[in-house]
């Protein structure tokens, strides 16, 4: 009978069902594992889910009946990739189920933004509209999306899905070529150039050696529209020190981040301290996280371990 460890269960929403796959199989559910539990637990098993706990190349070497990992996420970095290569292990992902659930939260932190909608509903709270004595007051800057510029870092599906939410806005969208990169080819901007002439920047692509720390220091001097940083991508890809000093020297308007490098974050983390500034927005990595979106990725993990049992798998990574 075919092993199946869940190594993280608890990082699908409760109300999600999990259907059980559609061949004999014993499977073992973890609510989480620490990253020194996942080599003993995933010892004996032929497939292994998880969605965040760390498979590394200890726990690889010591799993010789492993031969799938079903990531339920799309980002894999969790997984040690040339470890299973090796190994002759297949990585698989879950792909194309937050089209509408990122790209909503991402226009939600950037209308909250925009619109200071945080510090308005605090003001209320606090009992300034009565102090105003009038219909309204305007404490905090309000400034609208359309007529703005959005540079969109990374262009998958979820940056495709961000660009046309912006143009129905009324955003002039720019497409970021690859930092470094030469000519941009057509429908690209040179990565500098999306720097400078950007009111909101969203990062959407994936965390590798090639974009983790692609906004930091150097970037952030090159922001001169002053822009909101939206991140709803990976932790990694902002240099958190260098947004802490940015949002200090005024070098961006304000930052929504889904986010964190390092996951909770620890309670002195550079943005844990710029938690409750006004115009930061920081969510606990739930932009992937409809009702909608969680029940079609954990329908599209059980139909991936079932390709694979049938010979044909399918997202494989590697």
């Amino acid at each position: 009978m075919t092993s199946i460890v869940f190594l993280d269960r608890d990082t699908l929403s409760p109300e999600t069902t999990l259907r059980a796959p559609d061949f004999p199989h014993d499977l073992v559910l973890y609510g989480r594992s620490a990253p020194d539990e996942v080599a003993s637990r995933i010892a004996d098993a032929d497939i292994v889910i998880t969605n965040k706990a760390p498979i590394r190349a200890d726990a690889i070497a010591g799993a010789p009946r492993l031969k799938l990992i079903a990531v339920a996420a799309t980002g894999t970095d969790c997984v040690d990739l040339a470890a299973c290569r090796k190994a002759g292990i297949t990585v698989c992902n879950i792909r194309n189920y937050a089209t509408n659930t990122v790209p909503e939260h991402t226009f939600a932190l950037m209308l909250a933004l925009r619109r200071s909608i945080v510090s308005y509903r605090q003001s209320v709270i606090d009992g300034r509209w009565q102090e105003a004595r009038q219909f309204c007051f305007f404490d905090h800057p309000i400034s609208d999306l359309a007529g703005s510029t959005l540079g969109i870092i990374g262009y998958g599906a979820l940056g495709r899905s961000v660009a046309r939410i912006a143009e129905a806005f009324g955003m002039t969208v720019l497409v970021a070529d690859r930092k470094g990169a030469g000519m941009p080819p057509s429908g690209r901007t040179a990565f500098d150039e999306v720097m400078r002439r950007s009111g909101v920047i969203t990062l959407h692509c994936p965390l590798n050696t090639e974009t983790r720390g692609i906004i930091a220091t150097r970037e952030f001097a090159l922001m001169e529209r002053r822009p909101i940083l939206i991140n709803t991508g990976r932790g990694g890809l902002v240099d958190e020190q260098a947004l802490m000093a940015a949002l200090d020297a005024g070098q961006i308007a304000g930052a929504g981040f889904d986010v964190t490098n390092g996951e909770p974050p620890a309670a002195d983390s550079p943005m844990m301290r710029i938690a409750d500034r006004p115009n930061v927005i920081l969510t606990p990595h739930v932009a992937w996280a409809s009702r909608e979106a969680v029940q079609a990725l954990a329908d599209q993990l059980v139909e991936n371990i079932e390709l694979f049992q049938r010979g044909t798998p399918r997202n494989v990574v590697g």
